[in-house]
């Protein structure tokens, strides 16, 4: 399964931490094992649900201030060797996967939105169906992970052309929002998205875990730049829908949550719940 992770935002929020590390290695807990608990990079956790998931070619997208994650995600064999075996075994299965894993970097050198970024891995995706998933977001389950169910709806019906991920939210202005109707137990058809509407029809936000198929792209080049001159993800999956291609919805579970570390608040709400639930 190839996949895309988007890593290139400058992280304003939480400076001035970021002006050195990027809020994709931000800490966060992760069990190791059956009690143990680790600390972990935020975007290590997500590629690592996504390599359980089938992932094995990433295409991940960064800019040039964000060389450590490219050295974390680089094998280290001395320093591996520098550990004694208990603590050798917290990043082997890490580096493990990374050598089962195709990674392509990818430059985005002006920050013109996660559609844009999206954008920059046609060359990498090619005709293939993917996931596309934020850098700085992760969605914590104890269910069937929202990835693999992503992938198997998606995989399962031929004219599905992109599968998204929603919650029920307080403040739906924040989000990219959509507008669905009920079909099947295993999804509803999403009728509409509009990004951060002033008038949400509906208490639902798109969070940024999605499953597309390669005619998102012909879309992704057809929109025009919106709110901060960026080009946004929403407005090719409403082009999508715009030329009656299938585009549907599912939701978070009981027993998910969804964390992320873009600001302060989220930061300190992400590491408590992964601690206690991660």
């Amino acid at each position: 399964m190839k996949v895309v992770i988007t890593a290139a935002g400058k992280g304003t929020r939480l400076l001035p931490f970021t002006k050195e590390i990027p809020k994709e290695m931000m800490p966060i807990f992760s069990r190791y094992g059956s009690k143990e608990k680790i600390v972990r990079p935020i975007l290590e956790v997500i590629y690592e649900q996504l390599y359980s998931a089938g992932g094995r070619n990433f295409s991940i997208i960064i800019d040039k201030r964000k060389d450590a994650i490219r050295k974390y995600f680089t094998m280290d064999k001395k320093f591996l060797n520098e550990l004694d075996k208990k603590q050798k075994r917290t990043i082997l299965k890490f580096y493990q996967h990374l050598e089962k894993s195709k990674i392509n970097w990818v430059n985005q050198k002006s920050q013109l939105g996660f559609g844009h970024a999206v954008k920059l891995s046609e060359r990498y995706v090619g005709k293939d169906d993917f996931i596309v998933h934020a850098g700085d977001a992760v969605i914590i389950s104890k269910n069937r992970h929202p990835i693999s169910r992503l992938i198997d709806i998606g995989k399962n019906d031929p004219e599905i052309s992109a599968v998204i991920l929603c919650k029920k939210v307080k403040d739906a202005k924040r989000y990219g929002v959509p507008e669905i109707e009920k079909s099947s137990k295993s999804y509803d058809i999403v009728k509409n998205v509009v990004e951060k509407p002033k008038k949400p029809k509906s208490n639902l936000g798109i969070l940024p875990l999605y499953y597309f198929k390669a005619d998102i792209f012909n879309s992704l080049k057809k929109i025009k730049p919106g709110r901060l001159n960026e080009y946004q993800l929403t407005d090719a999956i409403q082009k999508l829908i715009e030329n009656n291609k299938k585009v549907v919805a599912i939701k978070l579970q009981k027993n998910e949550y969804e964390l992320d570390v873009g600001t302060v608040a989220t930061l300190k709400s992400t590491q408590e719940i992964s601690y206690k639930y991660g």
